[in-house]
């Protein structure tokens, strides 16, 4: 753990008030792994378990993607109240009670109306990740954006990585409804947590935008609209939306249902999800930290979108679950040489004041990808079996190597 900074240090004078600088990380590291263990201790069984109560593809493919669409809607709302208040830790409280209500919704009995509500409210619990992010870059000073950003997605992938890979153990020792109830006891502890993360209290001119008088804060639309016209952050995100396309028509997606057709049984499930998973937390934190500053944000990301791209087209052609776990072994890897660079880019231009604007449109737009990815998917699918989704994967990542290609403008 890094030592505090002057940078830290200045921001925060009253130290003999304040946890030290390593309990204020380690608190904050146990609520996002908390918080991404109760989103996703449910996702490689989602789409099996949902197949099992009769669904079709096509509604497979709506209520996975609906997640999506409640981020959609709140996530820029969000973040824009978020800076409003000057506050985060609130949010991630109610975050974390969201995804406890979610997994509650999944144990109502029918075919479609739970399972749907409970994804529509899993939706409303991510949302709460604007300000969660926006609350750990405050950690750092702001030339450490990208390292900070690393940390975090590391954090983020680790408490993935322990929600799915209990997940199909947890459905083949207790059933389906397992992983659920265990995602209720999770939410609760991490909302205990939640309670206790630290949140700076920045000096007042910081909080504001330069055009913003001192006394109550209000509303600036002048700040939202200089946000909202942010060229690089529009590009970012949408480069956002394929990355999440991607990633949610396959591992979060359908590969689960690929590994099902190969033989796999609940508890080979958790192999296929380590073999992502374990390279894409590793790659999460080296990415900022290493790679970015030696080959340059902008050829990293590249790199990460044309071999997602490969990784993905061959998924159906896995003539074994032995392949099917080396392809997501080296797609964990393709997709975390962007993440963590495409969620750093789209706030490190902005001051602490415009923040969480930024991010929560950021997450809003890219939520079209986790919407839209696995809907659209799961469209063809039914008509081109499992090949037919996958290689859609692929396209996305193709696009989105172009529009990289084309814009210089994303090298920092």
């Amino acid at each position: 753990m890094p030592h505090p900074t002057p940078e830290l240090q200045s921001v925060h004078p009253q130290q003999k008030t304040e946890p030290s600088f390593r309990s204020r990380h380690l608190i904050f590291a146990a609520t996002t792994i908390l918080y991404w263990t109760t989103l996703y201790i449910y996702v490689p069984i989602l789409s099996p378990y949902l197949q099992d109560r009769g669904l079709s593809m096509s509604w497979i493919g709506f209520i996975l993607g609906s997640y999506g669409l409640t981020q959609i809607i709140t996530r820029l709302p969000l973040g824009m109240y978020s800076d409003l208040m000057a506050k985060r830790r609130p949010f991630l409280i109610a975050g974390m009670l969201a995804g406890l209500i979610s997994c509650i919704f999944f144990l109502l009995p029918g075919t479609w109306g739970g399972p749907l509500a409970g994804r529509l409210m899993a939706g409303i619990c991510a949302a709460a990740w604007v300000p969660f992010s926006v609350l750990y870059a405050s950690y750092y000073p702001a030339n450490q954006t990208h390292q900070a950003m690393g940390t975090l997605s590391f954090l983020t992938v680790t408490g993935q990585l322990i929600g799915m890979s209990a997940s199909g153990w947890l459905a083949s020792v207790g059933g389906w409804h397992y992983a659920f109830l265990c995602g209720i006891f999770v939410a609760a502890v991490g909302t205990v947590v939640a309670m206790f993360v630290y949140e700076p209290g920045q000096p007042a001119a910081s909080l504001r935008s330069p055009q913003e008088p001192s006394g109550r804060r209000t509303l600036d639309r002048a700040m939202v609209a200089r946000v909202l016209r942010s060229p690089v952050l529009w590009t970012v995100s949408v480069l956002s939306v394929l990355a999440h396309g991607i990633l949610f028509i396959t591992m979060f997606g359908f590969t689960p249902l690929q590994a099902v057709e190969l033989g796999a049984s609940e508890a080979q499930l958790t192999g296929i999800v380590v073999a992502f998973m374990v390279p894409h937390a590793l790659v999460s934190l080296w990415t900022g930290r290493y790679l970015a500053p030696r080959f340059g944000t902008r050829r990293v990301v590249i790199i990460g979108f044309v071999l997602a791209a490969l990784f993905t087209a061959v998924i159906p052609y896995s003539a074994s679950l032995g392949w099917l776990a080396a392809t997501q072994a080296l797609n964990g890897i393709a997709q975390a040489l962007y993440f963590p660079l495409l969620l750093s880019l789209a706030i490190r231009r902005f001051i602490p004041a415009e923040r969480a604007t930024a991010m929560g449109l950021y997450q809003s737009v890219y939520s079209l990808g986790m919407f839209l990815g696995p809907y659209i998917a799961g469209g063809l699918n039914a008509f081109g079996g499992l090949k037919a989704g996958f290689l859609f994967g692929s396209s996305l990542g193709l696009f989105a190597f172009v529009i990289v290609l084309c814009n210089k403008r994303l090298e920092s």
